[in-house]
Parts: C-alpha cells; sequence; structure tokens
C-alpha cells in the first residue's frame, strides 16, 4: 500500500476514489469511471458535455477529461496528469507536473495535436492537496481553452498564463 506523504493515510486508491467522486459532481462531466477499472484504477475519465463544463458554447460536442495522480519514489509532491482530449480533433490539452520537461520546471501546460506536441509552457507548481490542485485546474480549462488559437488548421496556444 502506497500512501502519500504529507497528505495525511491517501492512498493512490483513495484518492483517484475522491477524484472520481469529485468529477461525479462536476457540471458537464458524464459517465465518470475508473481506468483500466475500479480494482486497478490509474486513471479517472469522465465524458464531457463541453458547454455545460464550460459554461458557454465550444467547437466541439465530444471531449474527455482523462485525471492521473501518481506519488513516485524519492519525490516530496504527487505527480499529475489532468488532460482535456478531443478525440475528433486529435487535440490534447492538460496541466502535468512531473519529471518530463525539467527545462520548465516541476508542472507544465502542453498543447498537443495529432499526437505531437506543439505547445508548452511552464505552470503554476502547486503544492497542495490533489483535490484542491484538481479543483484549481478545473478552474482554468476554460481560459486554457479560450487561448487555443487555429491557423492553417493547425492549433497553438501562443502564450501562457493568458
Amino acid at each position: 500500500m502506497l500512501f502519500l506523504a504529507g497528505r495525511g493515510r491517501y492512498t493512490q486508491r483513495t484518492l483517484l476514489r475522491d477524484v472520481h467522486d469529485r468529477l461525479m459532481n462536476q457540471a458537464g462531466c458524464e459517465d465518470v469511471r475508473y481506468q483500466p477499472s475500479r480494482r486497478r484504477p490509474r486513471y479517472v475519465i469522465a465524458a464531457i458535455d463541453p458547454i455545460s463544463f464550460l459554461g458557454q458554447s465550444y467547437d466541439t460536442e465530444n471531449a474527455r477529461l482523462e485525471v492521473r495522480f501518481w506519488y513516485p519514489a524519492g519525490v516530496n509532491h504527487e505527480y499529475y496528469r489532468i488532460n482535456w482530449i478531443e478525440p475528433e480533433r486529435n487535440l490534447m490539452l492538460g496541466f502535468h507536473q512531473d519529471a518530463d520537461h525539467q527545462n520548465l520546471g516541476p508542472c507544465h501546460i502542453q498543447l498537443d495535436y495529432a499526437e505531437t506536441s506543439v505547445d508548452r509552457y511552464a505552470a503554476t507548481f502547486l503544492d497542495e492537496h490533489p483535490l484542491a490542485v484538481l479543483e484549481e485546474r478545473l478552474q482554468q480549462f476554460p481560459t486554457a481553452l479560450a487561448a487555443i488559437r487555429w491557423g492553417d488548421a493547425t492549433p497553438s496556444l501562443p502564450t501562457w498564463p493568458v
């Protein structure tokens, strides 16, 4: 059993259960489920109704949210990936706090299109309880998604923060 240091008696499974429960109560989140299974959760995935989730009209009708938290050995904070994915446009916008892209610091926002990273920027490191981090990132998605610009049928994220 892995305990998340500094975060009480959380285990990864307990944390993902709380993420699942939080998304069940989020406007626009539908079909919230564990991946690969409830018994061995690694991600929480939710189908998204973009208009309800964002509180405004949006360019696609189909999106999903993928949330993963983990706590690697030798690191004193959680790693996470909180991704907004639009399968029809092959677009992913995510907040990542992990060991990738150290030149950007411990946390970054990343835009991928057609399975290629288009833009990455440093994002604020949030050393808070994982559910507080999730809350903050969920609140940032409307602004981040509105900042995406399309030129020549290719998206870009001109700057972050906006």
